[in-house]
């Protein structure tokens, strides 16, 4: 599979963000998922309100417990071969 990534999404950090990256690499052993890269990437203009957006859905009143909504996402991802 071949994975396409934006240069500003993957390189255009600021220097904060990109102090929050490294450290999220040096605790995790690993780069950061690509979902916290795009929600730090301009946050002002699309994290922030993303969050504002995803808090609810996976976090707020319903029918089904947060595992439940992070298993969905987890499945949909999967199928979508993007990496949870």
């Amino acid at each position: 599979m071949t994975t396409i990534r934006l240069a500003g999404v993957a390189h255009g950090h600021g220097l904060k963000e990109r102090l929050v990256l490294g450290l999220l690499r040096v605790l995790g052993g690993r780069p950061a998922p690509d979902v916290v890269r795009t929600l730090l990437y301009r946050r002002s203009f699309w994290g922030d309100r993303y969050n504002d957006l995803l808090q609810p859905v996976m976090r707020g009143e319903g029918a089904w417990v947060v595992g439940e909504r992070e298993l969905f996402a987890a499945f949909i991802a999967n199928l979508n071969r993007c990496r949870f």
